[in-house]
């Protein structure tokens, strides 16, 4: 490192890579936010072919098949993967992308003025050690009560076709709700306070993987 870096803290390579095993530019734009740069490689998983009624264990599923399938890839060896899926749990029944407008527009009419657990599956792999940890971070979403004519226009937009449980806290229909009981990462879809303690697991810290 030059002297400027050394006195100004300026940019350093990470001691180790990152691949986010997911194209969700929620969870990439989380990892930046904090510090980190993980590099992109989608998994190709069949969401749909993985079936478990409870949400929970279904959320732990998908993010470890998602995370096995990257860490199976030449491209990865080496790197820390992490995979990660959410679904919504109403009533122990996991919800995740609606199929179509028409049950986007009946799963927001069901959801409104009720609580949800928002459930985000974790699944690290270390492809270098062979250490490999997976954990579910759950946080209670209290919708609001938006009018038919509000749904409408939110499900006309596309937005909830392609995010679980048919809303997102960083999007348009972060006014409907009224607020959460937990990490709000998880409900976009990554916990970072989770994705510390899976490192920290791993013997990794994760101030090793900041840029700068």
């Amino acid at each position: 490192m030059n002297a400027e870096n050394e006195s100004t803290g300026g940019p350093h390579r990470p001691a180790r890579r990152l691949v986010l095993a997911s194209q969700s530019p929620a969870r990439l734009g989380l990892l930046r936010q904090a510090g980190l740069a993980p590099e992109v490689i989608v998994s190709g998983v069949d969401e749909d072919a993985l079936a478990v009624e409870e949400p929970e264990a279904l959320a732990q599923l998908l993010a470890e098949a998602k995370a096995e399938a990257v860490a199976r890839r030449p491209e990865a060896a080496g790197a820390l993967v992490l995979g990660c899926d959410s679904v919504l749990d109403i009533d122990g029944v996991a919800l995740g992308k609606p199929a179509d407008a028409e049950e986007a527009t009946a799963r927001w009419k069901a959801m409104r003025g009720r609580d949800g657990v928002l459930r985000t599956g974790h699944c690290l792999i270390d492809t270098a050690g062979g250490h490999r940890a997976s954990a579910v971070a759950s946080t209670t979403v209290h919708f609001g009560e938006p009018s038919d004519a509000e749904i409408a226009a939110y499900v006309a937009s596309g937005e909830p076709l392609y995010v679980a449980g048919a809303f997102t806290l960083d999007g348009r229909s972060a006014p409907f709700v009224e607020g959460i009981t937990g990490d709000h990462g998880t409900v976009i879809g990554l916990s970072l306070p989770l994705l510390r303690r899976l490192l920290a697991g791993a013997g990794i810290a994760v101030t090793d993987l900041w840029t700068s």
